[in-house]
């Protein structure tokens, strides 16, 4: 078998593919990073979409070199077509190119959705093109470091076999990343447990930050920056090497490095804890609650507690 920029079988895949010509759907954030990265690894990226006036802006400055064009010709001038749409839109995205054929049999068609594996390709795996889902691992801003990030972040990459597994393993080693085999019955949780840590964290963070500014205000010292809603003040600073050690321990020891008085057992200190954050927006207090059970749980607390953070 054999696929556009790629020769040989499963058992002796050339570890290095040979330049492809690129086609991204759509300017967003993930799209322009991927193709910038793929732009640096030597591949051509021709052209991409780009419907409303930030994703135009987005290509002109992240993708320079690239043509801003429809979707149908990007689709039909690519060797690699990358689908870089929301997770809702993609289903529609593929079904419309499917129907009017414009992607060539032989085309690699790559989708960065973590929710979806290669199933979600089929109106154009029917056609002749090579599915692949490849998505990484990673949260993206729109700036210059999220094409500097992915050569640090994990892929989670779905393929029908041995032949499609090898190509996106050499297109994510390429532009320095670490692929992952996640099955595709199993591309859903994998999704969940990564927005979960990911996107709840940034939760976490946020109420903590509001919290500890009403905690700080009033008492500054020594020229700190005054406690206000501007980001990088001086609650940030606090918090961040507290939690940049409590995530590096979570990731290195588990359950373990859980410390404070829920991993003590203090009923009466996590009540306190309650009644000041009930205080300051009800809301930081209710999440405090249902982490502190998880947390309780985790770590095997007593009764009281337990009964305490269920409300009983």
């Amino acid at each position: 078998m054999t696929s556009q920029g790629f020769t040989g079988n499963s058992e002796g895949l050339d570890p290095a593919p040979a330049r492809l010509t690129v086609g991204i759907v759509s300017a967003g954030r993930v799209g322009t990073a991927i193709g910038a990265a793929l732009e640096r690894a030597g591949h051509i990226v021709f052209g991409v979409s780009a419907v409303s006036d930030a994703s135009v802006r987005r290509a002109e400055t992240r993708l320079p070199d690239s043509q801003i064009l429809p979707v149908a010709d990007v689709a039909s001038r690519s060797e690699l077509l990358i689908l870089a749409v929301p997770d809702a839109e993609l289903a529609s995205l593929v079904s419309g190119l499917a129907a009017t054929r414009v992607v060539k049999s032989g085309t690699l068609v790559v989708h960065t959705s973590g929710a979806n594996g290669i199933g979600i390709l089929s109106p154009l795996t029917d056609l002749g093109a090579m599915p692949l889902a490849i998505h990484p691992a990673m949260t993206f801003t729109g700036h210059d470091e999220d094409t500097a990030r992915l050569s640090n972040a994990c892929f989670g990459i779905t393929a029908a076999d041995e032949i499609g597994y090898a190509i996106a393993q050499s297109l994510v080693i390429e532009i320095g990343g670490e692929p992952v085999r996640v099955r595709e019955d199993h591309r859903t949780l994998y999704h969940a447990a990564l927005a979960h840590g990911s996107n709840h964290l940034v939760t976490l963070v946020v109420d903590a930050v509001a919290a500890l500014r009403v905690a700080l205000a009033g008492s500054e010292l020594l020229g700190q920056q005054l406690v206000d809603d501007q980001p990088n003040g001086i609650a940030e600073r606090i918090l961040a090497p507290l939690l940049s050690a409590a995530l590096d321990n979570a990731l290195r020891r588990g359950p373990a490095a859980l410390t404070g008085p829920v991993a003590r057992g203090d009923a009466a200190a996590v009540a306190a804890h309650l009644a000041a954050l009930d205080d300051v927006d009800p809301a930081i207090a209710a999440g405090y609650r249902a982490l502190s059970l998880r947390s309780a749980q985790r770590a095997g607390a007593n009764a009281e507690l337990i009964d305490l953070l269920e409300g009983s």
